[in-house]
């Protein structure tokens, strides 16, 4: 099948595909995913929904659905969606790591670690699972298992400046102040914001 030129064409696809088969989830939720992008949230949102009707273990569906809510600060909606998720598929990595994520938020540790661990060992290269991983372990004051995580997602993605930020704040903590110089040099070097009262603080103990 020839590529679409634009979305607009693409969207008129999916919407002849809908004509002649109204039934096919994967179309609603490919229908929904390009509404997604032009930000005309409510009318993805009924697509996802017709997507479910249609193949209810379209685990896809239920994190897009997720996603609606969280754009409309709707935290708890995000939670639900992403839990339906993971009932409909349990080795859907991406669900996992959006529930840790939403407990981070929530300032939930511990939770968020048994659903990051989980994302993780489904998908050994999610990054963004890894850097939460770090993050959590950090709120818990275990800054070894936060420097360990934080390494192995820059094994995967090297050029993750926010990755370095983290490292050199796990690294002031345990009182290392020539590694969190270094990491928070690498950081800023990458283009990210180090915040003026950290290097206040990271300056006393430059050498």
């Amino acid at each position: 099948m020839t590529q679409a030129k634009n979305v607009e064409e693409y969207i008129k696809w999916q919407r002849e595909g809908l004509a002649k088969n109204p039934e096919c989830g994967v179309t609603h939720y490919n229908l929904g995913v390009a509404l997604m992008g032009q930000k005309k949230y409510k009318e993805a949102e009924e697509e996802f929904h017709e997507a479910i009707d249609c193949s209810p273990t379209l685990a896809e569906a239920y994190v897009q659905l997720g996603a609606i809510c969280l754009h409309r600060d709707d935290i708890d909606g995000c939670l639900n969606f992403n839990e339906r998720a993971i009932n409909a598929r349990a080795d859907f990595s991406i669900a996992y790591g959006n529930i840790g994520f939403i407990h981070l938020q929530k300032g939930e540790p511990d939770e968020a670690i048994k659903m990051l661990e989980k994302a993780v060992a489904y998908n050994s290269k999610f990054v963004q699972a890894l850097t939460g991983l770090a993050n959590a372990y950090f709120m818990k004051a275990d800054f070894d298992k936060s420097i360990e995580y934080n390494l192995k997602a820059l094994e995967i993605q090297p050029d993750f400046p926010i990755t370095y930020h983290n490292l050199s704040l796990a690294y002031y903590e345990k009182g290392n102040y020539d590694k969190a110089i270094e990491y928070s040099d690498k950081a800023k070097s990458m283009g990210y914001e180090i915040p003026e009262g950290f290097i206040k603080e990271l300056e006393q103990h430059r050498k």
